[in-house]
């Protein structure tokens, strides 16, 4: 007997919502070959996915390039989302542009409860290109929605058949289908014919249930030779927090240290992040600008995230009014 069928035959049909947000997804080429918006999303239009397996809903939010994408419209997002967990659906598959997919789903990782299935999804192909991804990426983030295996993960990204943590996954290639990659720990699990294969766990960590995005939350990234110029144009009143990426393990070039001790003496939150692809921001090295001065100083060593990520995850924070102990605790590390 074919257990595959028996078991879709015991499984009843889930109530997936499909929240469409724009990007290259959703994008065709025009006559000179320049990718652009489409006024109609050919993607939206596919109800007939998993037929008889899944109950499509459709949602088209927005219409937009990812790099147009702000925290104000992931919160909007996260409120859609928390709308059709009330009203019964079963997971949430979001469309979105690959510049800046990664910090929409790290936002809805942080701020949603780790119940239904949230699964991001995007293209690197417009939809009339040769070798589009946009149609099998929404299957397969639909099948992963679908699954009750899912559930418990918090949000996650699907692309070219791997499921990532929405906390790890980072874009690694301008233009390749494979882009999307977990440095250091890889994908949680595959998206094999039918269904979702995890072979890893996530740990989880607390959320945060804002109602409301702070502004003048900053990233800078340190290179050789840098001084404090740059930190400079933060002292103001109006800056809420500050993430760097710093050199190697975590360190800075000492030229950077007074304007940076002006910020914090203005009480504004720091994080430091490495700028590697690898590894994590350590107190290593004791020198003028190593690690263990700068934890010393103030700054909060966040450990695991990438410097767009860990700025999501201070924005959120201060979004949720944490302060002082508990802010720190909260950004010291990707799991706490």
């Amino acid at each position: 007997m074919d257990t595959n069928i028996f078991r879709k035959k015991l499984t009843r049909v889930k109530k997936i919502l499909a929240i469409h947000t724009g990007g290259t997804i959703s994008m065709s080429q025009n006559d000179k070959g320049e990718v652009v918006p489409n006024a109609q999303n050919p993607i939206a239009q596919q109800e007939t996915i998993l037929a008889g397996r899944v109950e499509l809903f459709t949602d088209e939010m927005f219409n937009l390039p990812s790099p147009h994408m702000t925290p104000v419209q992931m919160l909007q997002i996260k409120q859609r989302i928390d709308q059709a967990e009330r009203d019964g659906i079963d997971g949430v598959v979001i469309t979105h542009g690959t510049d800046t997919l990664e910090e929409t789903a790290y936002f809805l990782d942080l701020t949603l409860p780790s119940t239904i299935p949230v699964v991001v999804t995007g293209a690197m192909r417009s939809s009339n290109e040769v070798g589009s991804d946009g149609l099998y990426n929404f299957q397969s983030a639909i099948e992963v929605a679908a699954d009750d295996a899912s559930r418990g993960n918090g949000a996650m990204v699907v692309m070219n058949d791997e499921i990532h943590t929405a906390r790890y996954v980072t874009k690694t290639h301008t233009t390749n289908v494979a882009t999307f990659r977990t440095p250091t720990f890889g994908p949680i699990g595959i998206v094999a014919k039918d269904h979702a294969a995890y072979f890893q766990k996530l740990i989880r960590q607390d959320t945060c249930d804002i109602d409301h995005v702070v502004d003048h939350v900053y990233l800078i990234k340190v290179y050789a030779g840098m001084d404090g110029s740059l930190f400079g144009f933060l002292d103001n009143d109006e800056t809420a927090g500050l993430v760097i990426e710093g050199l190697g393990a975590g360190n800075l070039p000492p030229q950077t240290l007074p304007a940076i001790q002006r910020l914090l003496d203005r009480k504004i939150p720091i994080v430091l992040v490495s700028r590697c692809y690898n590894g994590v921001a350590e107190d290593i090295y004791d020198y003028q600008g190593g690690g263990i001065e700068l934890r010393k100083m103030g700054l909060t060593l966040c450990q695991g995230l990438n410097g767009q990520k860990a700025r999501i995850k201070l924005l959120v924070g201060l979004s949720a009014g944490l302060q002082g102990d508990a802010l720190r605790q909260f950004l010291s590390t990707a799991v706490s």
